[in-house]
C-alpha cells in the first residue's frame, strides 16, 4: 500500500485521530445502521465464541459495536495507523479484553482460522491490484463458509455522473452538519487520492478473489456494502 496517500497520513495526525469519531456520520449515510446490518450478517453464521477479524479497524467503532453485542466474541483488529489504535483501546475501554490489535496490514494478521471477517470504509484506499491481493489473504484467513462484510466508496464512474455522484456526497455531508469547507476538502480527496471502482467492479474484484454468493446489502450515494461468503 502506498503510505504517501494524503488519506492515511491524516490517520497518522493528532488532530484529525481526535476528531475522528465525529467524521463518518455525516459522510456516511446511515453510518450506525451499517453497523448493525453487519452485526445481523456475521450473526447468521458466526458461532457464539467466534474469532473474528476486522481489517481498518482503527477508531474502534466497529469493534465497539460488536464487541458490545457479543461477549462471545473475540477480534483481532489491523490497521497500519498506530494513532488509530490507540484511540480504538480509548473507544473500547472494558471491551479491550475482547481485542487483540496489530499495527500493520493484511500480511500482518494472524493465519488464523477465522469464523468471520469484516472490512468497512477501508478497501477504497487500495488500487485493484493490492485490493484483489488483500481479500485473498482475507479469504485464506478465513475457515470454509465464513461470512466477509465489505463497505467502501464505490459509485458509478462514468464521467457523465461521477461529478453529480460526488456532489451529492458533499451536498449530505453538509446537509448532516458538516462544515461546507470540510465537505468540499473531503470531495475533492475522494475524488483525486482513491481508488473508486463502479459497483459492478467492486463485486467482480470479491468473486476474483474466491468470495461466494456475493450480494450487495447496503447502498447509501456514494457507498455500497456487500457480504460474501468463505
Amino acid at each position: 500500500m502506498d503510505d504517501s496517500n494524503p488519506f492515511l497520513k491524516m490517520f497518522q495526525d493528532p488532530e484529525a485521530v481526535a476528531r475522528y469519531a465525529e467524521g463518518p456520520p455525516p459522510f456516511v449515510p446511515g453510518f450506525d445502521a451499517l453497523h448493525r446490518m453487519t452485526d445481523v450478517l456475521l450473526s447468521e453464521a458466526a458461532p457464539a465464541d467466534a474469532h473474528v477479524l476486522v481489517l481498518g479497524a482503527g477508531g474502534g467503532l466497529e469493534l465497539k459495536a460488536l464487541a458490545s453485542r457479543h461477549p462471545g466474541w473475540r477480534f483481532v483488529g489491523v490497521d497500519p495507523a498506530r494513532p488509530m489504535l490507540d484511540l480504538a483501546v480509548r473507544t473500547l475501554g472494558p471491551l479491550s479484553a475482547q481485542v487483540e490489535l496489530v499495527e500493520g496490514y493484511i500480511d500482518d494478521a494472524p493465519e488464523n482460522q477465522f469464523d468471520a471477517a469484516v472490512c468497512l470504509l477501508t478497501l477504497h484506499f487500495l488500487d485493484r491490484a493490492e485490493r484483489l491481493r488483500t481479500l485473498k489473504e482475507i479469504l485464506r484467513r478465513l475457515r470454509p463458509g465464513a461470512p466477509f462484510v465489505a463497505a467502501h466508496s464505490s459509485f458509478p464512474q462514468d464521467p457523465a455522473v461521477r461529478g453529480l455522484w460526488l456532489s451529492r456526497y458533499a451536498a449530505h455531508a453538509i446537509a448532516a452538519g458538516a462544515d461546507p469547507a470540510l465537505a468540499e476538502q473531503a470531495r475533492q480527496g475522494v475524488e483525486t487520492t482513491i481508488h473508486l471502482f463502479d459497483p459492478e467492479e467492486d463485486e467482480a474484484i470479491l468473486r476474483e478473489a474466491g468470495f461466494r454468493d456475493v450480494s450487495l446489502f447496503w447502498a447509501a450515494f456514494t457507498w455500497r456494502g456487500w457480504i460474501a461468503y468463505a
